[in-house]
């Protein structure tokens, strides 16, 4: 670092001593924290971030998490070399996105007690372990914005620059992994979380981070419109989501698709129950009566509805196998309806020496004749599938996925994936689990010179028993909304725990059930919103454009200074 760019640094570090007040002592004393100290405060204002995610939604915690970020980097630009205050910002980074994952993610330890027996020794793995590792993402955003570093409220773009493309990189490398990526503080909220149907989630984590850590200025300003400015556009920026939200929001309900009458049915099959051969005729009779269960008299069971949407993973065994159960099945289904299941299916022909098993969405008509199938593509690891260059040692050590599938599940191949033609639906985009967290992945590619078909509704099949009653089936929900907002489609959504629920393409739950509970949700379909949203039309083009605007804003601040 040269001595001009090291006293630029103090200088954008510095609090203005004219401006005496709390804020400024409150900087002061952050920016020149060191050591432990200065770690377990990134660490803290990372926790403190993750309040404002679903459920809680607590937005003002994002802004005091994101101000104390924006401070933790001036400290670690003054003084040393370029390369110590990289190194400085990327162990913040680190430090800030393990508080936020830990205290985001923590919920994922309830999956490991499950089958205790077998699991509760890797807890650790998965409560601590997996947050160290996206924690990574975080210090390499920190990292790219220490890079473009200046005085003055351009940092703010240089910060978001960073953490929204490492919130890009977090939801593609790899398997991708967009869990509570930083934008649904936005995206939770009815009204601002309509700005995806334009800019898609990555677009709102841009502004997101823009908005909530503009207030750092106020302390670190060094004129009076370096001070209030940033934090009165982010204001604006806050007023015009909210009144963009309000203008799109219909006064009246979405119309509905003629003909079309759903039941949703949510078991709450505790989790020990759902693998066990011997809950077979239990569970498939559970099925049955809840489909047919009276809960008006106007609404007396099957014959009042079109379609049964039954949860991921239905059986604890392969339906296609069982013919005795299919037959069961077929005959309590009148002509006309349909069941849209989720099921373990294994590839034909299946023997011991090439058994190759999917998880998948059947549907079964009238006779238990099955029809479409749709097989999960992408799979979550350690859950659903061991990595293939880990498989073998995490195997020796006595560790396997979560699903006692031999072998694990396999995906189902990309082409043509995701559309169902379901009889007396619109095309179906389904989605199984956490497939309905990915921004831009619910249509499917175009295959050759045809035109995918343009679907009718988002179905996402899930259980999210494994996490009990935690925020992580809440926080599913929330993401799985938000895709009906970037897609202009209605979303039906079956779990076999919660949360259940049709959602129209503006994002209103029109119906639901709560979590950890039994129950019966009878709905009518949502038409999908006419023409294609922006967001499905352009995908993450607005996003880039956005974070390119910020890089350029970064660098022009950075050569004046």
């Amino acid at each position: 670092m040269t001595a001009r760019s090291a006293r630029v640094a103090g200088e954008a570090a510095r609090p203005d001593a004219a401006r005496p007040g709390f804020l400024d002592g409150l900087a002061h004393r952050v920016i020149l924290s060191h050591g432990w100290g200065r770690f377990a405060l990134a660490v803290a204002a990372g926790a403190l971030g993750a309040l404002a995610m679903p459920p809680f939604g607590l937005f003002p915690l994002l802004v005091v998490s994101l101000t104390l970020a924006v401070w933790l980097i001036d400290g670690a630009t003054v003084g040393g070399s370029l390369r110590r205050t990289l190194q400085s910002s990327a162990g913040l980074g680190w430090a800030w996105g393990f508080g936020y994952f830990t205290a985001g993610l923590w919920w994922l330890g309830a999956a490991f007690l499950v089958e205790a027996d077998q699991f509760a020794w890797a807890m650790p793995l998965g409560v601590l372990g997996l947050p160290a590792v996206l924690a990574v993402f975080f210090a390499l955003g920190f990292a790219a914005a220490r890079l473009l570093w200046s005085r003055g409220p351009a940092r703010i773009a240089a910060l978001a620059f960073g953490l929204a493309g490492a919130e890009w990189l977090r939801g593609h490398v790899f398997t991708g992994f967009p869990w509570n990526t930083l934008g649904m503080a936005l995206g939770s909220n009815l009204w601002t979380m309509q700005a995806a149907s334009l800019i898609g989630l990555y677009g709102l984590t841009l502004l997101a981070i823009l908005i909530a850590a503009a207030p750092a200025t106020l302390a670190t300003g060094t004129t009076a419109r370096g001070r209030f400015a940033p934090s009165l556009a982010a204001l604006i920026a806050l007023a015009g989501l909210a009144g963009y939200g309000a203008l799109r929001l219909p006064s009246a309900p979405d119309p509905t698709v003629a003909g079309v009458r759903l039941r949703l049915i949510q078991p709450n099959v505790p989790q020990d129950a759902r693998f066990r051969a011997d809950m077979r005729d239990e569970i498939v009779g559970k099925y049955l009566e809840m489909s047919d269960r009276a809960l008006s008299p106007e609404r007396t069971g099957i014959s009042d509805v079109t379609h049964l949407i039954w949860p991921e993973s239905a059986f604890p065994f392969l339906i296609q196998r069982d013919p005795q159960a299919l037959g069961r099945i077929g005959a309590a289904l009148p002509e006309g309806k349909q069941i849209v299941t989720g099921a373990a299916r294994g590839r034909e022909p299946l023997t011991r020496e090439t058994a190759v098993f999917h998880n998948s969405i059947l549907t079964i008509g009238p006779g238990g004749r099955i029809g479409e199938v749709y097989d999960k593509v992408h799979l979550v690891p350690f859950g659903e599938y061991l990595p293939g260059p880990l498989d073998a040692i995490l195997r020796a050590v006595g560790l396997r996925q979560f699903v006692a599938v031999p072998g694990g599940f396999t995906p189902g191949a990309r082409e043509g994936q995701r559309i169902l033609a379901v009889p007396g639906l619109p095309p179906v985009a389904a989605t199984i689990c956490y497939e309905a967290i990915f921004p831009g992945a619910i249509l499917p590619p175009a295959s050759g010179d045809a035109a995918p078909a343009v679907p009718g509704l988002i179905l996402n099949l899930t259980n999210d028993a494994w996490f009990g009653d935690t925020p992580g089936p809440r926080q599913h929900f929330a993401q799985a909304r938000l895709r009906a907002v970037e897609e202009g489609l209605p979303l039906v959504r079956d779990a076999n725990s919660g949360i259940s629920a049709v959602v129209d393409g503006h994002g209103r739950i029109l119906g639901s059930l709560p979590l950890g509970t039994e129950g019966v949700l009878d709905s009518a379909l949502p038409q999908r919103l006419p023409g294609r949203t922006l967001y499905a039309g352009l995908g993450d083009l607005p996003f880039a454009l956005g974070l390119l605007a910020c890089l350029g804003l970064a660098l022009a601040s950075r050569r004046r200074t």
